[in-house]
């Protein structure tokens, strides 16, 4: 692995000053009494960066950057925030939480929740911390799972609601950490939901709000679902105009606007899945060569963007320029 310790450094700087905020906050809870409820009633851990699966995404963030940088100046107070969240009894309360809501959360949320434990469980540090997570995470591939099993049609959103990123994210959790009937599960359902796809269909994007590529990542979750020779097929027919794309990177109108300031993220999520592709395709397939080199703007534009970033994007775009790094 290859990345730009200072752009790391800065992404997890965001989350590091994100994770702890209590304000504001957008809560996502229904309301069954006149009980008063705060962020930090329901949720022990995740009640900071404005939402729940932001604040998910931001542990994994400072996880992952202490982790591989360790000797960074940064590690220390990554490793001494995430010490702050992780007590036996926070897990525990989250896992309760978990249970009484069977939706919450679901895709997007559960399946960052799969990344941090992940996260977690290859670090040997943060051995306590990924035992006490694991049932959450369990708990959360679960529902991904199931949840996909029951869908009709994948759900092609560029935002939260995108089946296929939440499930390339459980896939990758349930291959790392042991859980092989999972896995097949998910990658059954994967090929389920997508195997009919037809091109083209890349020319329609981006619409105005995402922060995800529903053609690259349904192309990244069938990486992970098909054999390359397989995957090369399947590009021929669902996604033709990879041999020809050359997007620019996206930029946001608006960094003080929360839905507008998405694209600022798709070019990091499109950097990260073009590499992923790419990795997984027949040597020598120049598609191959085409996505990566899509990757490397859409990286540095997203690296661009969190330079002085409002709190709109600062709360949560750190994590998505250092899952890009990581895959660089």
């Amino acid at each position: 692995m290859v990345a730009d310790a200072s752009a790391a450094a800065h992404a997890a700087a965001l989350a590091l000053a994100a994770i702890h905020r209590p304000h504001p906050y957008h809560l996502t809870h229904v309301v069954a009494d006149d009980a008063a409820v705060t962020p930090r009633g329901l949720y022990p851990i995740f009640w900071g960066a404005f939402d729940w699966h932001s604040a998910v995404h931001g542990h994994w963030t400072l996880a992952a950057f202490a982790r591989r940088w360790p000797a960074h100046p940064l590690a220390a107070d990554a490793e001494a925030a995430l010490a702050g969240s992780f007590t036996a009894d926070a897990w525990a309360g989250e896992l309760a939480y978990l249970h009484a809501h069977p939706s919450f959360e679901r895709p997007y949320g559960l399946a960052w929740l799969c990344a941090l434990h992940g996260e977690l469980a290859a670090w040997p540090r943060a051995a306590t911390w990924a035992g006490d997570a694991a049932p959450l995470a369990a708990l959360a591939a679960e529902r991904i799972a199931a949840w996909l099993e029951r869908l009709p049609h994948a759900v092609r959103a560029g935002t939260h609601a995108q089946s296929a990123f939440a499930a390339a994210l459980a896939i990758d959790w349930a291959r790392a950490t042991g859980a092989p009937e999972i896995a097949e599960r998910i990658a059954a359902a994967a090929r389920r939901l997508h195997d009919g796809d037809r091109g083209p269909a890349l020319h329609l994007e981006p619409s105005g709000e995402d922060f995800l590529s529903p053609g690259l990542g349904a192309a990244a979750l069938m990486a992970r679902a098909l054999a390359p020779a397989e995957l090369a097929a399947w590009i021929d027919r669902a996604l033709p105009e990879l041999a020809t794309i050359a997007w620019p990177p996206p930029r946001a109108a608006d960094r003080d606007d929360g839905r507008l300031v998405h694209l600022d993220g798709l070019g990091a999520s499109r950097a990260w899945m073009a590499r992923e592709i790419a990795a997984a395709l027949p040597a020598g397939d120049p598609r191959a060569t085409r996505l990566r080199a899509l990757a490397d703007p859409h990286l540095a534009a997203a690296i661009a963007a969190i330079a002085s970033p409002s709190y709109a994007g600062g709360h949560w775009l750190g994590s998505f320029v250092l899952r890009a790094l990581l895959a660089a």
